[in-house]
Order: structure tokens, then sequence, then C-alpha cells
């Protein structure tokens, strides 16, 4: 096995997805493991699994498939030595896109943290209160 190479046991394990998910990933073409062993498993390296962890950070956020695979992409052209200043320019721009998307996701999730929270407290006080009713009945 190469040095700092994980199979998928170990990856599901780190990050907390399933085998399943990890192969449908690379089914899907989102994260495609760096190599295979000569008996043909995974072999994921830590770049491949910072990916994993950024799919699952962008998944409960809304983003579907395809525009999980253009961020990686930009993140890739990012880092490559290929892209000229306009090229970078745009790029920075579209990832910027990504982050407000991501902001507004941010706002509507505290909108519905604090309506949960707002439940949550309505029903303690209710069970409060039916329990002072049965204490009161005995």
């Amino acid at each position: 096995m190469g040095l700092n190479h994980q199979q998928i046991g170990e990856v599901a394990e780190r990050t907390g997805l399933s085998l399943r998910t990890i192969r449908y990933y690379e089914e899907v073409g989102l994260v495609t493991p760096s190599t295979r062993s000569q008996g043909g498993f995974r072999l994921y390296s830590e770049v491949d699994v910072a990916r994993l962890e950024l799919v699952k950070r962008m998944k409960p956020l809304d983003f579907s498939l395809e525009e999980m695979g253009e961020l990686l992409g930009v993140l890739d052209a990012l880092e490559s030595d290929a892209p000229h200043v306009e090229e970078r320019e745009a790029l920075l721009e579209r990832l910027a896109t990504f982050r407000r998307a991501t902001e507004v996701q941010c706002v509507s999730l505290r909108s519905q943290l604090e309506s949960a929270e707002g439940f949550a407290s309505s029903l303690r006080r209710e069970i409060r209160r039916q329990a002072r009713v049965v204490a009161q009945s005995r």
C-alpha cells in the first residue's frame, strides 16, 4: 500500500460516510481514489479524503451533484498552474458565487433552527404544565 494512502474502510470510518456513499461519489465522478492496490482495492490520499469531506459538507446545503462537481473543478483549476490572470479571476468569481449561496443557506438554516428551538421550548412548557395537572390530581 502506498505511503499515506488509506483503504475505503478507513476512509469511511474517518469521514463518517458509508462505503456505499463513497463508491457512489466515485461512480458519479466526484471523488476518484488516487490509486488502487495490486489487489484492486481503492486507495485514497489525503487530497481524496479532503474532497470527500468537502462533498459531505455541501450535501446538507442542498447543492446538486453537478454543483459539487463544478466546485471541485473550480478548486482543482485554481490549484493548477494553468489559469491565466483573467481565468483565475473568473474562477474566483465562481467560488464567490458558491460562498454567497452557502451564506444564504446559513441564514435559512439559522431561521429553521430558531423555529425548532421555539417549538421545543413550547413542548417543554406543555410537558411541565401537564405534569403539574397530573400531580394535582393525585
